[in-house]
Protein backbone atom coordinates (compact mmCIF):
# COMPACT_ATOMS: atom_id res chain seq x y z
CA UNK A 1 0.00 0.00 0.00
CA UNK A 2 2.99 2.61 0.64
CA UNK A 3 4.04 1.95 -2.29
CA UNK A 4 1.03 3.05 -3.98
CA UNK A 5 1.00 6.70 -2.09
CA UNK A 6 4.80 7.01 -3.70
CA UNK A 7 4.89 9.88 -6.85
CA UNK A 8 5.56 8.61 -10.37
CA UNK A 9 9.16 9.78 -11.84
CA UNK A 10 6.74 11.47 -14.50
CA UNK A 11 4.68 13.35 -11.57
CA UNK A 12 7.49 14.61 -9.86
CA UNK A 13 9.26 15.91 -13.58
CA UNK A 14 5.84 17.83 -13.81
CA UNK A 15 5.71 19.41 -10.51
CA UNK A 16 9.22 20.84 -11.32
CA UNK A 17 7.81 22.22 -14.70
CA UNK A 18 5.45 24.35 -12.47
CA UNK A 19 8.14 25.68 -10.85
CA UNK A 20 9.95 26.46 -13.76
CA UNK A 21 7.27 28.29 -15.70
CA UNK A 22 7.32 31.45 -13.08
CA UNK A 23 6.98 34.94 -14.20
CA UNK A 24 9.94 35.73 -11.22
CA UNK A 25 11.81 33.74 -13.79
CA UNK A 26 11.03 35.97 -16.69
CA UNK A 27 11.31 39.45 -15.09
CA UNK A 28 15.20 37.94 -13.95
CA UNK A 29 15.88 36.94 -17.47
CA UNK A 30 14.89 40.91 -18.81
CA UNK A 31 18.10 41.78 -16.31
CA UNK A 32 20.23 39.66 -18.86
CA UNK A 33 19.55 42.38 -21.34
CA UNK A 34 22.86 44.15 -21.46
CA UNK A 35 24.78 41.37 -22.01
CA UNK A 36 23.32 40.89 -25.55
CA UNK A 37 21.87 37.51 -26.66
CA UNK A 38 24.91 35.48 -27.03
CA UNK A 39 26.77 36.18 -23.82
CA UNK A 40 23.54 36.44 -21.66
CA UNK A 41 22.14 32.53 -22.95
CA UNK A 42 25.69 31.56 -22.10
CA UNK A 43 25.21 33.25 -18.33
CA UNK A 44 22.02 31.69 -18.20
CA UNK A 45 23.43 28.43 -19.33
CA UNK A 46 26.61 27.84 -17.20
CA UNK A 47 24.90 29.45 -14.22
CA UNK A 48 21.53 26.75 -13.90
CA UNK A 49 24.06 24.11 -14.87
CA UNK A 50 25.72 25.00 -11.63
CA UNK A 51 22.57 24.83 -9.79
CA UNK A 52 21.07 22.25 -10.68
CA UNK A 53 24.25 20.21 -10.41
CA UNK A 54 23.67 21.33 -6.41
CA UNK A 55 19.37 20.53 -6.76
CA UNK A 56 20.12 17.54 -8.10
CA UNK A 57 22.49 16.67 -4.89
CA UNK A 58 20.29 18.15 -2.27
CA UNK A 59 17.38 16.31 -3.79
CA UNK A 60 18.73 12.89 -3.71
CA UNK A 61 20.07 13.36 0.22
CA UNK A 62 16.00 13.93 1.04
CA UNK A 63 15.27 11.01 -1.87
CA UNK A 64 17.13 8.45 -0.42
CA UNK A 65 16.68 9.00 3.48
CA UNK A 66 12.93 9.16 2.62
CA UNK A 67 13.29 12.64 4.46
CA UNK A 68 11.95 16.70 3.93
CA UNK A 69 14.15 18.92 3.41
CA UNK A 70 14.53 20.45 6.98
CA UNK A 71 14.75 16.68 8.23
CA UNK A 72 17.82 16.24 6.17
CA UNK A 73 19.15 19.37 7.60
CA UNK A 74 18.99 17.28 11.09
CA UNK A 75 21.64 14.91 9.94
CA UNK A 76 24.05 17.73 9.25
CA UNK A 77 23.15 20.13 12.18
CA UNK A 78 21.71 18.33 14.75
CA UNK A 79 17.63 18.05 15.96
CA UNK A 80 18.22 21.53 17.50
CA UNK A 81 20.56 23.11 15.25
CA UNK A 82 18.37 22.44 12.25
CA UNK A 83 15.55 24.84 13.76
CA UNK A 84 17.49 27.36 12.86
CA UNK A 85 17.60 27.02 9.53
CA UNK A 86 13.78 25.51 9.65
CA UNK A 87 12.84 29.29 11.03
CA UNK A 88 14.92 31.01 7.98
CA UNK A 89 13.30 28.73 5.49
CA UNK A 90 10.05 29.48 6.60
CA UNK A 91 10.34 33.16 6.53
CA UNK A 92 12.25 33.46 2.98
CA UNK A 93 8.95 31.16 1.68
CA UNK A 94 6.61 33.22 2.98
CA UNK A 95 8.78 36.18 1.25
CA UNK A 96 9.01 33.94 -1.88
CA UNK A 97 4.74 33.54 -1.72
CA UNK A 98 4.25 36.72 -1.29
CA UNK A 99 6.60 38.13 -3.65
CA UNK A 100 5.43 35.52 -6.37
CA UNK A 101 1.72 36.99 -5.60
CA UNK A 102 2.33 40.59 -6.39
CA UNK A 103 4.58 39.85 -9.41
CA UNK A 104 1.73 37.74 -10.26
CA UNK A 105 -1.11 40.32 -9.57
CA UNK A 106 1.36 43.24 -11.19
CA UNK A 107 1.23 41.59 -14.29
CA UNK A 108 -2.46 40.06 -14.49
CA UNK A 109 -3.64 43.84 -13.75
CA UNK A 110 -1.47 45.20 -16.93
CA UNK A 111 -3.60 43.03 -18.75
CA UNK A 112 -7.12 43.42 -17.58
CA UNK A 113 -6.94 46.04 -14.91
CA UNK A 114 -9.61 45.42 -12.15
CA UNK A 115 -6.81 46.05 -9.32
CA UNK A 116 -4.07 44.75 -8.05
CA UNK A 117 -5.33 43.78 -4.59
CA UNK A 118 -8.41 41.81 -6.75
CA UNK A 119 -5.30 39.43 -8.44
CA UNK A 120 -3.54 39.21 -5.16
CA UNK A 121 -7.09 37.40 -3.93
CA UNK A 122 -7.69 35.82 -6.79
CA UNK A 123 -3.86 34.14 -7.46
CA UNK A 124 -4.06 33.39 -3.86
CA UNK A 125 -7.42 31.85 -3.42
CA UNK A 126 -6.24 29.36 -6.46
CA UNK A 127 -3.05 28.32 -4.43
CA UNK A 128 -4.69 27.75 -1.52
CA UNK A 129 -7.10 25.30 -3.66
CA UNK A 130 -3.66 23.88 -4.73
CA UNK A 131 -2.96 23.49 -1.33
CA UNK A 132 -6.01 21.72 -0.03
CA UNK A 133 -6.28 19.20 -3.20
CA UNK A 134 -2.79 18.03 -2.07
CA UNK A 135 0.06 16.85 -3.27
CA UNK A 136 -0.70 13.58 -3.93
CA UNK A 137 -4.52 14.80 -6.25
CA UNK A 138 -2.80 17.05 -8.13
CA UNK A 139 -1.48 14.71 -10.66
CA UNK A 140 -4.39 15.15 -13.44
CA UNK A 141 -4.88 18.77 -12.52
CA UNK A 142 -0.74 19.26 -13.65
CA UNK A 143 -0.95 17.66 -16.74
CA UNK A 144 -3.85 19.86 -17.71
CA UNK A 145 -2.28 22.81 -16.25
CA UNK A 146 0.97 22.26 -17.67
CA UNK A 147 -0.18 21.59 -21.06
CA UNK A 148 -2.07 24.74 -21.31
CA UNK A 149 1.18 26.44 -19.95
CA UNK A 150 3.26 24.84 -22.60
CA UNK A 151 0.95 25.99 -25.35
CA UNK A 152 0.88 29.51 -24.30
CA UNK A 153 4.99 29.80 -23.38
CA UNK A 154 5.68 28.45 -27.62
CA UNK A 155 3.08 31.20 -28.55
CA UNK A 156 5.01 33.89 -26.37
CA UNK A 157 8.13 32.37 -27.94
CA UNK A 158 7.06 32.52 -31.45
CA UNK A 159 6.05 36.14 -31.21
CA UNK A 160 9.29 37.05 -29.16
CA UNK A 161 11.56 35.50 -31.60
CA UNK A 162 9.72 35.24 -34.92
CA UNK A 163 8.58 38.56 -34.62
CA UNK A 164 9.21 41.70 -36.32
CA UNK A 165 11.57 43.33 -33.91
CA UNK A 166 14.64 44.83 -33.47
CA UNK A 167 17.65 43.94 -30.86
CA UNK A 168 18.97 47.10 -29.09
CA UNK A 169 22.89 46.78 -28.57
CA UNK A 170 24.38 45.24 -25.39
CA UNK A 171 26.29 47.33 -23.17
CA UNK A 172 28.54 46.78 -19.99
CA UNK A 173 25.85 47.62 -16.98
CA UNK A 174 26.42 43.56 -15.77
CA UNK A 175 29.78 41.52 -15.73
CA UNK A 176 29.49 38.07 -17.36
CA UNK A 177 29.84 36.95 -13.53
CA UNK A 178 27.04 39.20 -11.82
CA UNK A 179 24.94 37.81 -14.49
CA UNK A 180 26.04 33.75 -14.27
CA UNK A 181 25.63 34.61 -10.19
CA UNK A 182 21.89 35.62 -11.17
CA UNK A 183 21.11 32.12 -13.23
CA UNK A 184 22.74 30.48 -10.36
CA UNK A 185 20.66 31.94 -7.92
CA UNK A 186 17.18 30.83 -8.73
CA UNK A 187 17.67 26.99 -8.72
CA UNK A 188 19.59 28.05 -5.57
CA UNK A 189 16.61 28.99 -4.22
CA UNK A 190 14.80 25.34 -4.45
CA UNK A 191 17.55 23.98 -2.87
CA UNK A 192 15.94 23.88 0.67
CA UNK A 193 12.64 23.03 -0.74
CA UNK A 194 13.63 19.93 -3.01
CA UNK A 195 13.40 17.16 -0.29
CA UNK A 196 9.77 17.99 0.60
CA UNK A 197 9.01 16.26 -2.85
CA UNK A 198 12.10 14.05 -4.18
CA UNK A 199 11.13 12.06 -0.05
CA UNK A 200 8.12 10.87 -1.70
CA UNK A 201 9.18 9.05 -5.19
CA UNK A 202 9.17 5.85 -5.96
CA UNK A 203 12.65 5.68 -7.91
CA UNK A 204 14.43 8.25 -5.78
CA UNK A 205 17.32 8.59 -7.85
CA UNK A 206 15.57 8.84 -11.32
CA UNK A 207 12.47 11.47 -10.22
CA UNK A 208 15.75 13.65 -8.37
CA UNK A 209 17.28 13.35 -12.11
CA UNK A 210 13.89 14.05 -13.66
CA UNK A 211 12.91 17.06 -11.11
CA UNK A 212 16.66 18.99 -11.54
CA UNK A 213 17.17 18.33 -15.13
CA UNK A 214 13.13 19.36 -15.93
CA UNK A 215 13.42 22.23 -13.62
CA UNK A 216 16.68 23.64 -15.43
CA UNK A 217 15.74 23.32 -18.71
CA UNK A 218 12.32 24.93 -18.49
CA UNK A 219 14.03 27.83 -15.89
CA UNK A 220 16.85 28.38 -18.76
CA UNK A 221 14.12 28.54 -20.77
CA UNK A 222 12.11 31.21 -19.09
CA UNK A 223 15.26 33.02 -18.60
CA UNK A 224 15.78 33.37 -22.16
CA UNK A 225 12.22 34.58 -22.79
CA UNK A 226 12.43 37.37 -20.08
CA UNK A 227 16.15 37.91 -22.02
CA UNK A 228 14.26 37.81 -25.17
CA UNK A 229 11.50 39.99 -24.41
CA UNK A 230 14.03 42.79 -23.31
CA UNK A 231 16.43 42.78 -26.58
CA UNK A 232 13.96 42.26 -29.16
CA UNK A 233 10.70 44.18 -27.83
CA UNK A 234 12.53 46.71 -25.55
CA UNK A 235 9.93 45.80 -22.55
CA UNK A 236 10.86 44.88 -19.19
CA UNK A 237 7.29 45.11 -17.67
CA UNK A 238 5.62 41.08 -18.10
CA UNK A 239 2.42 42.44 -18.89
CA UNK A 240 3.44 44.42 -21.34
CA UNK A 241 5.82 42.08 -23.08
CA UNK A 242 2.25 39.56 -23.14
CA UNK A 243 0.11 42.81 -25.01
CA UNK A 244 3.08 43.18 -27.76
CA UNK A 245 2.56 39.90 -28.16
CA UNK A 246 -1.03 40.07 -28.68
CA UNK A 247 -1.69 37.52 -26.26
CA UNK A 248 -4.62 39.13 -24.46
CA UNK A 249 -6.44 36.39 -21.91
CA UNK A 250 -3.88 33.51 -22.85
CA UNK A 251 -1.30 35.92 -21.75
CA UNK A 252 -3.45 36.49 -18.29
CA UNK A 253 -3.78 32.64 -17.99
CA UNK A 254 -0.47 32.18 -18.53
CA UNK A 255 0.22 34.60 -15.59
CA UNK A 256 -2.43 33.00 -13.19
CA UNK A 257 -1.46 29.75 -14.17
CA UNK A 258 2.60 29.71 -13.96
CA UNK A 259 2.40 31.78 -10.47
CA UNK A 260 -0.28 29.32 -8.69
CA UNK A 261 2.00 26.29 -9.79
CA UNK A 262 5.32 28.02 -8.72
CA UNK A 263 3.94 29.33 -5.50
CA UNK A 264 2.18 26.55 -4.42
CA UNK A 265 5.14 24.83 -3.93
CA UNK A 266 6.80 27.74 -1.77
CA UNK A 267 3.80 27.61 0.55
CA UNK A 268 3.63 23.41 1.04
CA UNK A 269 7.04 23.40 1.19
CA UNK A 270 6.61 26.02 4.02
CA UNK A 271 4.09 24.30 5.73
CA UNK A 272 6.66 21.12 5.75
CA UNK A 273 8.98 23.07 6.92
CA UNK A 274 6.93 24.47 10.17
CA UNK A 275 6.16 20.53 10.82
CA UNK A 276 10.17 20.40 11.28
CA UNK A 277 9.82 23.23 14.07
CA UNK A 278 7.06 21.56 15.63
CA UNK A 279 5.35 18.56 15.23
CA UNK A 280 2.15 20.08 16.71
CA UNK A 281 1.54 22.23 13.48
CA UNK A 282 -0.41 20.73 10.35
CA UNK A 283 1.65 21.30 7.32
CA UNK A 284 -1.54 21.33 5.48
CA UNK A 285 -2.92 24.62 7.40
CA UNK A 286 0.74 26.23 8.06
CA UNK A 287 0.63 26.25 4.09
CA UNK A 288 -2.93 28.02 3.99
CA UNK A 289 -2.11 30.66 7.00
CA UNK A 290 1.67 31.22 4.93
CA UNK A 291 -0.32 31.89 1.63
CA UNK A 292 -2.77 33.94 3.37
CA UNK A 293 0.24 36.33 5.03
CA UNK A 294 1.52 36.38 1.80
CA UNK A 295 -1.59 37.71 0.52
CA UNK A 296 -1.72 40.45 2.28
CA UNK A 297 1.90 41.22 2.22
CA UNK A 298 1.53 41.18 -1.95
CA UNK A 299 -0.76 44.02 -1.22
CA UNK A 300 0.80 46.23 1.24
CA UNK A 301 4.21 46.17 0.40
CA UNK A 302 6.28 47.30 -3.24
CA UNK A 303 8.32 43.79 -3.94
CA UNK A 304 9.87 44.81 -7.58
CA UNK A 305 13.40 44.55 -7.26
CA UNK A 306 14.31 41.01 -5.44
CA UNK A 307 17.71 40.65 -6.19
CA UNK A 308 19.12 41.63 -2.79
CA UNK A 309 16.41 38.99 -1.58
CA UNK A 310 17.69 35.95 -3.98
CA UNK A 311 21.47 37.21 -3.01
CA UNK A 312 20.63 36.94 0.87
CA UNK A 313 18.92 33.34 0.32
CA UNK A 314 21.93 32.40 -1.02
CA UNK A 315 24.02 33.46 1.51
CA UNK A 316 22.20 31.70 4.14
CA UNK A 317 21.38 28.00 2.14
CA UNK A 318 24.59 27.49 -0.33
CA UNK A 319 27.20 27.32 2.55
CA UNK A 320 24.44 25.09 4.39
CA UNK A 321 23.70 23.01 1.33
CA UNK A 322 27.34 22.65 1.25
CA UNK A 323 27.77 21.28 4.30
CA UNK A 324 24.99 18.68 3.98
CA UNK A 325 26.85 17.49 0.80
CA UNK A 326 29.85 17.26 2.71
CA UNK A 327 28.44 14.88 5.18
CA UNK A 328 26.20 12.93 3.02
CA UNK A 329 28.13 11.95 -0.16
CA UNK A 330 32.23 12.59 1.54
CA UNK A 331 32.32 12.11 5.14
CA UNK A 332 29.17 9.55 5.44
CA UNK A 333 28.24 11.24 8.67
CA UNK A 334 24.85 11.51 10.27
CA UNK A 335 24.73 13.55 13.55
CA UNK A 336 20.80 13.27 13.81
CA UNK A 337 20.85 12.06 16.79
CA UNK A 338 23.00 15.18 18.72
CA UNK A 339 20.99 18.19 19.78
CA UNK A 340 23.41 21.07 18.05
CA UNK A 341 26.62 20.13 16.04
CA UNK A 342 28.75 23.18 17.15
CA UNK A 343 31.25 22.25 14.63
CA UNK A 344 29.10 22.77 11.78
CA UNK A 345 27.12 25.66 12.70
CA UNK A 346 30.76 27.48 12.83
CA UNK A 347 31.70 25.96 9.50
CA UNK A 348 28.48 27.77 8.37
CA UNK A 349 28.83 31.08 9.66
CA UNK A 350 32.27 31.03 8.16
CA UNK A 351 30.45 30.15 4.96
CA UNK A 352 28.03 32.52 5.25
CA UNK A 353 30.47 35.16 6.02
CA UNK A 354 32.45 34.11 2.71
CA UNK A 355 29.40 34.42 0.74
CA UNK A 356 28.99 38.35 1.62
CA UNK A 357 32.26 39.17 1.42
CA UNK A 358 32.67 36.91 -2.43
CA UNK A 359 29.23 39.22 -3.46
CA UNK A 360 32.28 42.26 -3.70
CA UNK A 361 34.59 40.06 -6.15
CA UNK A 362 33.60 39.50 -9.86
CA UNK A 363 34.34 36.11 -10.71
CA UNK A 364 33.47 34.82 -14.08
CA UNK A 365 31.54 31.36 -12.68
CA UNK A 366 29.38 33.22 -9.84
CA UNK A 367 30.04 33.51 -6.19
CA UNK A 368 28.14 30.94 -5.24
CA UNK A 369 30.20 27.86 -6.51
CA UNK A 370 33.68 28.89 -5.01
CA UNK A 371 31.47 29.33 -1.67
CA UNK A 372 30.11 26.38 -1.63
CA UNK A 373 33.41 24.46 -2.56
CA UNK A 374 35.42 26.19 -0.14
CA UNK A 375 32.89 25.68 2.44
CA UNK A 376 32.75 21.76 1.41
CA UNK A 377 36.77 21.67 1.73
CA UNK A 378 36.76 23.03 5.14
CA UNK A 379 34.02 20.75 6.08
CA UNK A 380 35.76 17.77 5.04
CA UNK A 381 38.97 18.84 6.21
CA UNK A 382 37.28 20.14 9.82
CA UNK A 383 36.38 16.61 10.45
CA UNK A 384 39.02 14.75 9.01
CA UNK A 385 41.46 16.50 11.35
CA UNK A 386 39.00 15.61 14.42
CA UNK A 387 38.99 12.07 13.61
CA UNK A 388 42.33 12.03 13.39
CA UNK A 389 42.76 13.73 17.02
CA UNK A 390 40.39 11.52 18.40
CA UNK A 391 42.28 8.55 17.20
Amino acid sequence: MQEEKRTSTFSNGLIWFGAGVSIAEILTGTYFAPLGFQKGLLAIVIGHVIGCMLLYMAGLIGAKTRRSAMETVKMSFGEKGSLLFSILNVLQLVGWTAIMIYDGAIAANGILKTGRWVWCLVIGGLIILWILIGLKNLGNVNKIAMTALFILTLILCKVIFFGDTVPFTSDESLSFGAAVELAVAMPLSWLPLISDYTREAKEPKKATLASAITYGVISTWMYVIGMGAAIYTGEYDIAQIMVKAGLGIAGLLIIIFSTVTTTFMDAFSAGVSSESITKKINGKWAAVIVTIVGIIGAIVYPMDNITNFLYLIGSVFAPMIAIQIADYFFLKKDHIEKQVNITNLVIWVIGFVLYRYLMHVDIIIGNTFPDMIITMVLCIGVHMVGKKDKK
